[in-house]
């Protein structure tokens, strides 16, 4: 549209809503605002007017209808792991296919769950259950009460929002019962006191909610009566981030928790005894407090000293639960990172700790015994020797045994069952959804600006000539310390192996592969350091003659949008094309848009002109310009995500549209934070994706 038109246009817009002067001059700042409102029909009319023409352009070929067809098949197939979680007597699992789009919750026994093809019992239908009530119902899970598992506790989003209703279930009859616990839609949730109370936290009313939206106030509610007399437990100030309570149904270590999330990495822990009175856990806030049976452990995010001694950030300390409640600072170091490690998870069984560490950016498991005089420390026996490792306790109440499983980029993932000592048995693996036969897998490390080494995984063919002409797709994410490690992907063996594609990622800074250190290293005015590494990693690939500018894609979600969106911005002549999902562009006004404000502690508070000073920096809408040539662009968000704001992706396509740049913009109307609301929405964003890049990056 032409700066006139668009000018004419505002003018009508303030002149028909009433706007003051506040409003008028803040929309003549950012002309694109009214694109904030989601549901407004001049909002979803701009989103299906870009929606057409974003699919009349990658969609209409045979070409893309077999891609989506083929990742629908993948994402359908009978053949994919159900992975199961034990409740009970029984073994649990969501699924999700061709016949049940939205999904169906399932039971089976382990003796059945280990034939090829289990009988499955069904206990919640999705599918089933918004057509009798004309909804659009989103699995969101199910707290079952231990030790009957009679009663759980079932969370379902509206489109797949973060918002959800809870919702009393009663496993024995497979039916909701009648009067049950429920919650009306909001963030937040409930957790089991016992059968006939609950701990409930969510929207009660004005004032009851933070600035991130999520809850303030956690209440004990008991059954029968309206949640307008639950009985407050504990209220946050305003300037906290979320507030729950929870109930340890540990057999024999029954205890209450309420937990004060301040910021991000920032929490408080509090027992509450049976008179209600709360005391709090006095470790660090920083630190990562977890209770289990006797113990307590301590992850650290900075050093603690405590007892005469001092802790560096990234370990993992263990002591007593209740010594340490009355005042013994004696802890026994069960970690301690080195410059090539960090801790990725560490898990109870009954009777072991299992240690999950990664070196450089690759899983190695440890089992560690609590006995007199001190933790014994044993190997892991049968873990498989590269690729992604994932550790979960099966019942850690009564059993050693832990869930396995195992991925990388081309070998199909497996899940197992193992107890420490004995080797895995493995009980399902994927099926090979793509020809992984013609490529190899690689690491390298990149040097950044500041000299720091980057670790990257690369996933090239065979026999790859080294002449800079490759397509390469470079994924990456850098926050929150997220480790980006290996996993197998049949939407990206099928989308983008398979046609010859070099796909990359990168383990920049501001994520968790070498612990809180790199975390750290890229919080608010250190944030460009993980554009850098992203920056180096894309040259580092052009320098081996992987591929070159004009063949390099970049893609990322979320967080991961915001590093593509400055990548888009700051280094346009390194790359080829990029695709921005569910992101954060405007910087200035994340924090006022839905849970924006829970991320201050990553990038910064923009409305204080010091920290805006820096975070202007990496604020794509702000260092656009139109002036500039930038490499064809895709944004893609959900007008059902209430985390991140859609408007973020919405203003940008439309000023770089506005300014004649090749840009392309899709919104689904559904899907949540995730994009999707079921596999059929999955893979059509998944095919508008890989179209878009393969077209832009294979082009001679």
């Amino acid at each position: 549209m032409p700066l006139h038109d668009r000018s004419l246009l505002l003018a009508a817009m303030l002149a028909t809503s009433g706007a003051t002067g506040a409003q008028e001059a803040a929309m003549q700042d950012d002309p694109y605002r009214w694109l904030e409102d989601v549901t407004a029909p001049r909002s979803l009319d701009w989103v299906r007017q870009q929606n057409a023409k974003t699919e009349a352009e990658l969609a209409a070929g045979p070409q893309f209808t077999r891609l989506e067809a083929d990742i629908r098949g993948i994402l359908d197939s009978d053949a994919k792991i159900p992975v199961v979680d034990k409740i009970g007597a029984h073994y649990y699992n969501f699924w999700k296919d061709a016949q049940h789009q939205r999904g169906v919750w399932r039971r089976t026994t382990l003796d059945e769950y280990r034939k090829p093809h289990p009988k499955w019992e069904t206990v919640i239908d999705v599918d089933a259950l918004n057509k009798a009530e004309n909804a659009q119902w989103v699995w969101h899970g199910a707290d079952c009460l231990k030790p009957a598992y009679r009663r759980c506790l079932v969370a379902l989003s509206r489109g797949g929002s973060d918002a959800d209703v809870t919702r009393e279930f009663d496993l024995s009859t497979k039916t909701w019962v009648k009067d049950g616990f429920l919650r009306p839609e909001s963030k937040g949730g409930l957790q089991w006191i016992d059968e006939n109370r609950v701990y409930v936290f969510t929207d009660f009313g004005e004032g009851s909610m933070t600035p991130s939206g999520y809850p303030r106030i956690v209440k004990e509610w008991a059954r029968g009566t309206p949640l307008s007399q639950a009985k407050t437990v504990y209220t946050g100030t305003d300037g906290d981030m979320y507030i729950s309570a929870t109930r340890d149904q540990t057999p024999g270590h029954v205890r209450d928790f309420v937990s004060r999330t301040i910021a991000f990495y920032n929490d408080e822990l509090y027992l509450r005894d049976g008179d209600g009175r709360l005391t709090k856990v006095d470790a660090p806030n920083s630190a990562q407090k977890s209770v289990h049976r006797e113990w307590l452990t301590l992850e650290l995010r900075e050093p603690y000293t405590a007892g005469g001694s001092t802790y560096p950030a990234g370990s993992l300390i263990a002591i007593p639960f209740d010594a340490f409640m009355k005042g013994g600072r004696d802890f026994e170091v069960l970690f301690q990172p080195d410059e090539h490690s960090s801790l990725a998870g560490a898990t109870w069984t009954r009777h072991h700790v299992v240690l999950n560490v990664l070196r450089d950016v690759r899983n190695h498991l440890a089992v560690l015994t609590p006995a007199k005089g001190g933790w014994a420390r044993s190997a892991f026996t049968g873990a498989p020797a590269f690729g992604t490792l994932g550790v979960e306790a099966v019942d850690a109440d009564n059993s050693d045994a832990v869930w396995l499983t195992a991925t990388d980029y081309l070998t199909p993932s497996t899940f197992a069952i193992a107890e420490p000592g004995r080797a895995p048995e493995v009980l399902k693996t994927m099926p090979t959804f793509f020809d992984a036969s013609k490529h190899v897998i690689e690491q390298h490390f990149a040097t950044s600006k500041d000299g720091t080494r980057i670790p990257y995984f690369l996933v090239r063919p065979k026999n790859l000539r080294l002449d800079g002409t490759a397509p390469t797709l470079l994924y990456g994410y850098g926050g929150f310390e997220v480790s980006m490690t290996p996993g197998y992907s049949g939407s990206v063996g099928k989308g983008w192996l398979e046609k010859g594609g070099v796909y990359v990622v990168a383990n920049i800074r501001g994520g968790g592969e070498y612990g809180p250190r790199w975390h750290q290293a890229a919080l608010k005015a250190n944030r460009h350091k993980a554009y850098e590494d992203f920056a180096a990693v894309a040259q580092d690939l052009v320098t081996r003659r992987i591929t070159s500018p004009r063949h390099l894609g970049v893609q990322g979600g979320s967080n991961g949008g915001l590093l593509t969106g400055n990548m888009l911005m700051q280094y346009p002549g390194l790359i080829g094309a990029a695709v921005v999902q569910v992101p954060l562009l405007d910087m200035q006004r994340y924090h006022k848009l839905l849970a924006g404000a829970s991320w201050m502690a990553e990038y910064g508070d923009p409305d204080k002109p010091e920290e805006w000073a820096f975070i202007k920096g990496f604020s794509p809408y702000h260092l656009f310009d139109a002036n500039k040539d930038y490499p064809p662009a895709l944004f893609m968000t959900s007008t059902r995500d209430d985390r991140v704001h859609p408007g973020h992706a919405r203003k940008m396509a439309a000023k770089m549209l506005a300014a004649g740049k090749d840009v392309r913009y899709y919104e689904n109307i559904e899907g949540g934070h995730g994009g999707s609301a079921n596999n059929a929405q999955a893979a059509r964003m998944s095919a508008l994706a890989f179209t878009f890049l393969w077209n832009t990056l294979s082009a001679k």
